[in-house]
């Protein structure tokens, strides 16, 4: 499997499990060694984050998992960080070079490596300006057990923006769920 570019604070819990097998890096040298870098980072540290990495990042794959927005004092997402664009719209001008795909976030995070845990089954979105980096983001899914009927692309980078304000809703499904897994689906 391909390396994992992880943020800083994950970088030590990684460390911390060295003994297990698992190569653990800094963020430039496995954003360097990676064909595909996912940004599961907060939303609001990201594009500076990801600035540092320019040079590692130029003509990889850009997978965006994460939402920007502003938080309530419950720590919930309460209005969008970016009006009137997205996260990945916004690593897509700063990063020019770097091919972002978003997708996956939508959904709780054990969903996104097992799809099949949830009743009914969830959609993934995919939003990017590339078809051949959107093929490798399908490639990516289906080894996780997305089936491609599974994965919607809506287009380009900038139908981003619906999918990232769908986080909104997350406090409310959790006060009324509780902490469970969730997926946004299309029903055909």
């Amino acid at each position: 499997m391909a390396a994992w570019a992880l943020g800083q604070f994950l970088e030590k819990a990684a460390a911390d499990r060295a003994g297990s097998g698992i190569r653990v890096t800094g963020s430039q040298d496995a954003a360097g060694s990676a064909e595909v870098v996912i940004n599961a980072m907060p939303g609001s540290a990201s594009l500076d984050a990801l600035a540092g990495l320019a040079p590692q990042l130029t003509g990889k794959v850009l997978v965006d998992v994460a939402n920007a927005t502003e938080f309530d004092s419950a720590g919930f997402a309460s209005a969008p960080l970016y009006p009137g664009s997205s996260l990945a719209e916004e690593i897509q001008r700063a990063l020019p070079d770097v091919r972002v795909v978003k997708s996956l976030n939508t959904m709780h995070d054990s969903v996104m490596a097992d799809p099949a845990e949830l009743a009914i089954a969830p959609s993934a979105f995919v939003s990017g300006n590339g078809a051949d980096a959107k093929k490798v983001v399908g490639s990516l899914l289906a080894e996780l057990g997305w089936p491609p009927e599974w994965i919607t692309d809506l287009g380009d980078v900038r139908t981003a923006r619906v999918p990232e304000a769908f986080v909104l809703m997350v406090s409310g499904l959790v006060r009324a769920l509780g902490p469970v897994p969730f997926g946004m689906t299309i029903a055909r």
